[in-house]
């Protein structure tokens, strides 16, 4: 499988360690100024976690309501809050936001439940089932497969779109009756979170938990086609003989003709013999029926084992820790691209070197998030706004100090990042 980029994305393809290196890979700064640089980074990551180690305990405190995992006893205590908290879903969508992933819209999902299945599948889904439905890609690429047809004689090269990550949230309807319960193995109200990889666009629809697999068309012709010649022939040779018996029974039996039929103990055997074949016949026809759709069923089963990353609680701990480094990365390019221009910049010209750097040198198609970047570092005063509304970043040196400063605030119990 061949992939390439589509043309722009808010997620950051690197590591934030190698982030920092291609930074100081240009050879802007000297030897002493590329170790100062370092700890800076490494001190702005810090406080970027700290601020996030917040959000990870309303989360959890939130989640745990709800948790279908949850090995944790639930106890009723009087509120003590002066406000209510966001609803988990409010927060999720607040985390996936930061974390660069995009929504995905009703309509995105109905063009992709229209569309043919790269697993040679019909899928569907009853959303009836379900309360509410929340969508988040990040990172969607074209890509290349070579597909066989002609029962294997030949290959073709499809191009299908793909997402990298994919979220779903799920809150199922709370009046399910018990026929439905049984088949999603799921409480009324209960919820599903999970994560996945390298999705195709076109099957979306695999990752809800009652998603029912159909024949398509194709299917049941490769299937009635053969057994309706076959069954001709079987009629034809194991049920001729019993078939004309069982007419001249019947038409004596109605009246139309009066020659008494005789029924010896070999046209018995015939008789017999003949619907036994028919039986067995259909019988083999629908195990073949039942085989193919397993074959199906195990077609997606393995796929959705393979692009499973995460269930759950698990699912916004690692959300966390993606956002979290996306953050990072963001400040870290703003920061440095700010200290070493020689004169101060606007947030347009700061974000549109950014991402021409990131696409010319590193051949990345970025839509880079200045807004929070330059939100965070005016926050923490490494970063000043001029009279005209430009940018300019402390020296390393007033960095250091700034952020020893910052450090010591945090100490002292103040927020210094909201």
């Amino acid at each position: 499988m061949e992939n390439r980029t589509a043309d722009l994305m808010k997620f950051i393809p690197f590591r934030k360690s190698d982030l920092i290196e291609m930074c100081l890979a240009q050879n802007d700064l000297d030897k002493a100024q590329r170790q100062q640089f370092r700890q800076i980074a490494g001190q702005l990551t810090r406080f970027i976690h700290a601020s996030f180690h917040t959000q990870t305990e309303q989360l959890k405190d939130t989640f745990s309501r709800i948790n279908p995992d949850a090995d944790t006893q639930q106890v009723e205590l009087p509120a003590t809050m002066h406000h209510e908290p966001l609803s988990f879903v409010d927060q999720l969508k607040d985390l996936l936001i930061k974390a660069n992933y995009e929504q995905i819209s009703e309509s995105t999902l109905n063009r992709a439940l229209d569309e043919a299945s790269l697993f040679k599948v019909q899928l569907q889904v009853d959303f009836d089932d379900f309360a509410e439905v929340l969508l988040f890609s990040r990172s969607e690429r074209s890509a290349y497969e070579d597909v066989p047809r002609f029962f294997g004689l030949s290959k073709k090269r499809i191009e299908f779109t793909t997402y990298e990550r994919v979220a779903i949230y799920i809150r199922l309807n709370e009046h399910l009756d018990e026929e439905r319960q049984k088949a999603l193995g799921l409480e009324p109200g209960g919820v599903v979170l999970k994560l996945f990889k390298n999705v195709p666009k076109a099957d979306l629809e695999m990752l809800f938990p009652n998603t029912q697999i159909r024949m398509r068309l194709l299917d049941k012709l490769l299937i009635g086609v053969p057994a309706a010649i076959s069954g001709g022939i079987v009629i034809t040779t194991k049920l001729g003989g019993s078939l004309i018996l069982l007419g001249s029974l019947l038409g004596f039996w109605l009246g139309l003709h009066n020659a008494e039929v005789t029924i010896d103990n070999t046209a018995l055997i015939a008789l017999f013999a003949g619907i036994g074949a028919l039986g067995s016949y259909l019988f083999k026809q629908f195990n073949n029926f039942k085989n193919r759709k397993l074959r199906f069923v195990q077609s997606l089963t393995k796929n959705l084992y393979f692009k499973n990353l995460d269930n759950n609680a698990g699912v916004f701990h690692r959300l966390i820790d993606e956002a979290e480094e996306e953050e990072c990365k963001e400040a870290i390019l703003a920061y440095y691209f700010l200290l070493t221009s020689p004169t101060p910049l606007h947030e347009e010209q700061l974000d549109s070197a950014i991402e021409t750097w990131l696409k010319e040198r590193w051949v990345a198609n970025i839509n880079f998030e200045i807004c929070d970047a330059m939100r965070k570092l005016v926050q923490m005063g490494l970063v000043t706004k001029n009279d005209d509304s430009s940018l300019t970043a402390l020296s390393l040196e007033k960095a250091k100090r700034q952020l020893d400063l910052l450090w010591l605030k945090m100490g002292n119990g103040t927020e210094v990042l909201n």
